[in-house]
């Protein structure tokens, strides 16, 4: 890692900073619409007695460069803890400067140190840089995983079933 880069844990006065980080990943898929998330759910799920999340922020000469907001999971089949990265993200004017390639590598420790047996992440199928970059990583592909949501009025319908 470069001496221009510092990847820290976050903290709750890091809460507005993450939230940019959200709404810019948001921007950059094409769904600002959907980053509903606010700071006060940040700083009540993240920061509170039983975090959920954790996220690391990647400073470039000690700027805000991007971060990568992870929790853990678990593996029945495994039987060992897995890492998985919601969201990764780096400003444009940072972009090239090998951001996220250090902070994958430093969930990749994260993870190792955790004794965990993978580390997961998903990717929008049209992101054909994105996918490139990972699968150079060693990263691949889980074409014959799909993945399934229940979500809004539909999550809140499962809930109430009676069978």
């Amino acid at each position: 890692m470069s001496n221009l880069l510092h990847i820290r844990a976050a903290n709750a006065s890091d809460v507005p900073l993450i939230l940019a980080f959200i709404r810019g990943l948001a921007d950059y898929e094409r769904a600002p619409e959907k980053a509903i998330a606010t700071e006060a759910d940040l700083l009540r799920d993240g920061f509170g007695t039983t975090p959920k999340f954790r996220v690391v922020i990647a400073e470039y000469e000690t700027k805000p460069a991007g971060f990568a907001f992870f929790f853990f999971n678990y593996s029945t089949w495994n039987g060992r803890p897995g890492l998985y990265l919601e969201d990764l993200f780096v400003y444009p004017e940072f972009r090239g400067k090998g951001i996220g390639k250090a902070l994958l590598i430093h969930l990749a420790q994260v993870a190792v140190s955790e004794n965990c047996g993978r580390f997961d992440w998903q990717v929008l199928d049209w992101n054909t840089p994105a996918i490139d970059f990972y699968k150079s990583l060693g990263a691949q592909v889980m074409q014959e995983w799909l993945t399934m949501r229940v979500e809004g009025q539909a999550l809140k319908n499962l809930a109430q079933s009676k069978d």
